[in-house]
């Protein structure tokens, strides 16, 4: 079994405007990489990688950590609000897709890989790909601490 596990998703974008639009993203747990993280890639490249116990948290009850905020909304969707320097993104997924995808990376971890190991979790980070740029979020007074980004290749 590969140690990558990736799930395509739709997402629903809430704006402040009267319609929310359908979105792709991709959902995705890499053990070898941190078997803690979990990644969201957004349209546009954008991929946010932080714990994955913040999404089994979210499932149940209101959560933040730095940059990402997760609420379940009724019992089917879940709200996950991300802010950077240039905004704040909310999505709304369905809940039985963000089950599907924990339970696949749970099956996958390491046993070394919970968050009573006594390592520190993991915080944040906002990576942006573009064509020919990487565009790093610097940490502000007014934000939450947020992780070093780094290009994806």
């Amino acid at each position: 079994m590969s140690p990558v596990i990736e799930e395509h998703a739709r997402a629903r974008l809430i704006t402040d405007g009267p319609l929310t639009r359908p979105v792709p993203v991709d959902l995705r747990y890499d053990a070898t990489e941190d078997p803690r993280t979990v990644h969201i890639t957004l349209p546009g490249g954008t991929d946010w990688a932080f714990g994955r116990d913040l999404l089994e948290r979210g499932l149940r009850t209101p959560i933040e950590r730095g940059a990402v905020r997760v609420w379940p909304c009724g019992r089917t969707q879940l709200i996950v609000e991300l802010h950077s320097t240039d905004g704040v993104e909310v999505f709304q997924f369905e809940i039985r897709t963000l089950i599907r995808f924990l339970a696949r990376t749970r099956a996958q971890a390491p046993a070394t890989a919970t968050p009573s190991d006594g390592t520190p979790e993991k915080r944040p980070s906002r990576t942006t790909t573009t064509t020919a740029t990487t565009t790093t979020a610097a940490t502000t007074a007014a934000r939450p601490e947020r992780g070093a980004q780094a290009a994806r290749g």
